[in-house]
């Protein structure tokens, strides 16, 4: 059973800085790309990053320059490092991976709360 767990998330001044980190555990095979969402209250889900194995990484508009996608490959971890958060960054925040065509597995989620 493939469980992804996220961590990291929390309360932070508008300005600061959080890590979120998402371990990855169970026999998920060859996994494809790699990310993190975000759903705010009342709004629908958005793409944050994310990471395709070997290949590209892209981030929402909103974000770049400020978020920074990675993997430990270690330790089979996807981690989103946030800097000069902002308000609009609340949210809960939930990573993914791809493991083939239709294969997603998701993280349970973990709230984000930026405070002006």
């Amino acid at each position: 059973q493939v469980q992804l767990v996220e961590s990291g998330g929390g309360l932070v001044q508008a300005g600061g800085s959080l890590r979120l980190s998402c371990a990855v555990s169970g026999s998920v095979g060859s996994i494809n790309a790699a990310g993190w969402y975000r759903q705010a209250p009342g709004k629908q889900r958005e793409l944050v990053a994310t990471i395709i194995i070997g290949g590209d990484i892209d981030y929402a508009d909103s974000v770049k320059g400020r978020f920074t996608i990675g993997r430990e490959n270690a330790r089979n971890t996807v981690y989103l490092q946030m800097k000069s958060l902002k308000p609009e960054d609340t949210g809960v925040y939930y990573c993914y991976i791809n493991a083939g065509p239709g294969i997603d597995y998701w993280g349970q989620g973990t709230q984000v709360t930026v405070s002006s």
